[in-house]
């Protein structure tokens, strides 16, 4: 079983990662282009990180309020 400690240091090192990938992705992305497939994929994909980073973010933050009580 994994501490709270460790739990955060493994969540950090994701978010630091998907917060890369996000960063990687965003270069040249200027939203979606209706009947672009391509365009739409990549607008897909920038939301699901978005999403990643924001509930890894989330999760560190409500992992953090209990370790610190």
């Amino acid at each position: 079983m994994q501490t709270n400690e460790v739990k955060l240091k493994l969540l950090k090192e994701k978010l630091v990662k998907y917060e890369d990938w996000l960063a990687r992705e965003m270069k040249g992305y200027r939203g979606v282009i209706h009947e672009s497939a391509a365009s739409e994929i990549k607008h897909s994909k920038v939301m699901v990180l978005k999403d990643m980073v924001n509930s890894l973010k989330l999760e560190i933050d409500n992992l953090q309020r209990l370790t610190d009580r």
